[in-house]
């Protein structure tokens, strides 16, 4: 997918864990995993308002793109 979530590296720089990020902004383990991961399909403005507003940073510090073939990876 084009679209890669740093969330990781974020929650790294802040030394924060992601149980402790699910605490904050109200979203579950599972949700946040998937989000996490890579695998969320779709994100909602709130959710990542929630994210940006506790991890104090920006939506293009979460969220890069990377330009390539979707086909490729989704094995189509």
């Amino acid at each position: 997918m084009p679209i890669r979530v740093t969330l990781d590296r974020m929650l790294l720089d802040r030394r924060m864990s992601l149980t402790e990020l699910c605490d904050r902004v109200g979203i579950t383990m599972a949700n946040l995993s998937i989000l996490k991961t890579g695998k969320a399909k779709a994100v909602r403005f709130s959710t990542l308002e929630a994210l940006c507003r506790e991890l104090d940073c920006q939506p293009a510090d979460l969220l890069v793109f990377e330009d390539g073939d979707e086909d490729e990876a989704d094995g189509d």
